[in-house]
């Protein structure tokens, strides 16, 4: 077989076989076919596209490129979550111990926040001592004890998504659906849960721009999952506002902690109940979602959620005093108001904006290789459609730097204010399976 003419193939519109997407993924990993070629073959993917077939295949040859967990020795369904990254998004830190006192074992490998986006494993280590790299043994062992772990992936878990994402950076081939949609699915697989919930985002925010994007993706995504036996479903949610009212690794647990006593911002509060109650679902712990609504509203009402997360905590080598009292949790040396120069109705919260500008704080990083500031960000005190008047604390800006004219004016114009009313978006457009 020869490289070149499966580049001809797909130049010409023509369907891959197995054997070739095969042939093209053992070629990465090994080194055998040269970075040009890799990267001639990904245009023209990006350009010409892969049916179902196709996409399905490739995430499938890549998620065996490496390491795969085998979870069956943890009794019961096993479930995942993955979203796609957006601006306060701490979706996990809640949802997973929502679910797990109700019964499902979640099994979760998750990522560090690069740009505007914030990762997982960064607002967990905003917890003294939280490890996030359990061995497989231990990570197996603690689902089946309590239920939950989050950690960082292990192992050699998908090598072949490693190389190509480095050359699709670098070569302008990023976005492009199945190339996308595969690359998410295949650490997905990798990881071994049962089901898997996506929340696929859309907005300024988000990796997806439109509503359009954001289902295409999502439906390309079920597609690969259900193809190779995971139950797999897909939440199509609104990143034009931050999620929440934080952003910044430990304000963001602090929400979290929040969120799991019952008291949480009603935005991130209803998209974790409504994402807690399909996974219920998935997993055969509930029927339907007025059980799964019932169960939840308990397991936040007695504690037992609460009491989940510092299970998980304690299990991973993390303080839980902290948990206990959020006040021990990293401090900024200051916290400054930021007050409305203007009357009006909030139309447009700039998500981007405010995750570039918290990012430029310290509490995200621009390259791999930074690190993070848990103690910095941005607390919102107003959201779409609120009324605000001139004199009223928009936002508080903890910071370790004295704050710069120049950052303050660009956080003034993530805030857009209307005379009108401003139309009530749901935060959840879709759910598809």
């Amino acid at each position: 077989m020869r490289f070149v003419d499966i580049i001809h193939k797909k130049r010409y519109k023509e369907e891959l076989t197995d054997e070739e997407i095969q042939f093209f993924i053992d070629g990465v990993v090994d080194g055998s076919i040269p970075d040009y070629q890799v990267s001639s073959l990904l245009m023209a993917i990006v350009l010409n596209g892969m049916n179902d077939r196709e996409t399905s295949y490739l995430a499938k040859a890549m998620m065996h490129s490496g390491d795969v967990l085998d979870l069956s020795s943890i009794e019961g369904i096993k479930a995942d979550k993955h979203s796609t990254g957006g601006v306060g998004d701490k979706t996990s830190m809640a949802l997973g111990p929502m679910v797990a006192a109700c019964g499902l074992k979640v099994a979760k490998m998750s990522g560090r926040g690069l740009g505007h986006t914030g990762g997982t494993l960064d607002k967990l280590e905003s917890i003294e001592g939280f490890n996030c790299f359990l061995t497989e043994e231990q990570f197996k062992k603690q689902v089946q004890e309590i239920g939950i772990s989050i950690i960082g992936q292990t192992g050699d878990l998908v090598p072949a998504d490693k190389k190509l994402y480095a050359l699709r950076d670098v070569t302008g081939t990023v976005e492009s659906i199945p190339l996308i949609a595969s690359s998410i699915m295949s650490k997905k697989l990798a990881c071994g849960s049962d089901t898997i919930l996506l929340d696929v985002k859309y907005g300024e925010g988000a990796f997806m721009h439109t509503i359009d994007d954001a289902k295409k993706l999502a439906k390309a995504m079920i597609s690969i999952g259900n193809s190779l036996g995971r139950n797999t479903m897909a939440m199509i949610t609104d990143m034009n506002q931050p999620l929440g009212n934080t952003i910044g690794n430990a304000l963001e647990i602090r929400e979290a902690i929040d969120t799991l006593k019952g008291h949480g911002p009603r935005d991130f509060t209803e998209l974790c109940m409504q994402a807690a109650e399909i996974m219920l679902m998935q997993g055969k712990v509930a029927n339907d979602k007025e059980e799964a609504r019932a169960m939840l509203e308990e397991a936040i009402s007695s504690g037992k959620a609460f009491e989940k997360f510092k299970q998980m905590v304690k299990a991973q080598g993390g303080n839980v005093a902290m948990i206990d009292d959020p006040s021990l949790l990293p401090q900024s040396k200051y916290k400054t108001e930021i007050k409305s120069k203007q009357s009006g109705n909030v139309k447009v919260l700039h998500s981007e904006k405010l995750g570039v500008l918290a990012m430029q704080l310290g509490a995200g990083r621009a390259t791999k290789d930074e690190d993070v500031n848990h103690a910095v960000g941005l607390e919102l005190s107003c959201k779409r459609g609120n009324k605000v008047n001139v004199g009223d604390i928009i936002c508080y800006v903890y910071h370790d730097e004295d704050l710069k004219q120049e950052w303050i004016d660009e956080l003034y114009d993530a805030f857009e204010f209307t005379d009108e009313d401003v139309e009530n978006r749901p935060l959840i457009e879709k759910i598809l399976s």
